[in-house]
């Protein structure tokens, strides 16, 4: 008996089916080890953001001391002027004013470019703070995305399932 001469092709049975159904479709393990990933980076970043926070506080714990041992070193350069005033107020009295105003005007300035330093500490942290909700937004939504994804490939075994054992499959 002579076979015809022709193109041979793939044949699509029952069994080349289930093979490329179990080797095309990720099994649920690939999506937990994604899930978990993720999670770990959630959780590295919430970590990272009670980093920061504890670094800004320390950093304000830092500015408050420094407030605190220039008010010192001023009331001790106040009590040093106030007895130098006791003791030459007649002859010094136009000095020490030009001094207090000269002082007073330094102050300002200094308090001045503090509060526009907080100002700065305080837009950076209002502008990390909206990156890292940018962040979490985009994880929630890759989180969604995947989510989607798992539940459709459990419709489509199941599905599946269902027509095989209808027997159309």
């Amino acid at each position: 008996m002579t076979e015809p001469v022709g193109e041979e092709g793939l044949t699509l049975d029952k069994r080349t089916m289930d093979v490329l159904v179990a080797n095309i479709i990720p099994t649920s393990k690939y999506f937990e080890v994604r899930f978990d990933h993720m999670q770990s980076q959630i959780d590295d970043i919430k970590g990272d953001i009670k980093d920061f926070r504890g670094d800004v506080d320390q950093r304000f714990k830092h500015v408050d001391r420094r407030f605190d041992s220039a008010k010192t070193d001023m009331d001790k350069r106040f009590d040093s002027v106030k007895t130098d005033m006791d003791k030459r107020f007649d002859s010094v009295q136009t000095d020490m004013d030009k001094r207090f105003d000269s002082v007073q005007s330094d102050m300002d300035k200094r308090f001045e470019q503090v509060d526009k330093r907080f100002e700065q500490i305080i837009a950076s942290i209002d502008r990390l703070g909206d990156k890292l909700d940018s962040r979490d937004e985009k994880q929630r939504g890759f989180t969604l995305r995947l989510f989607t994804i798992a539940i459709g490939i459990s419709i489509l075994g199941a599905m599946g399932a269902f027509l095989k054992s209808m027997g159309v499959i």
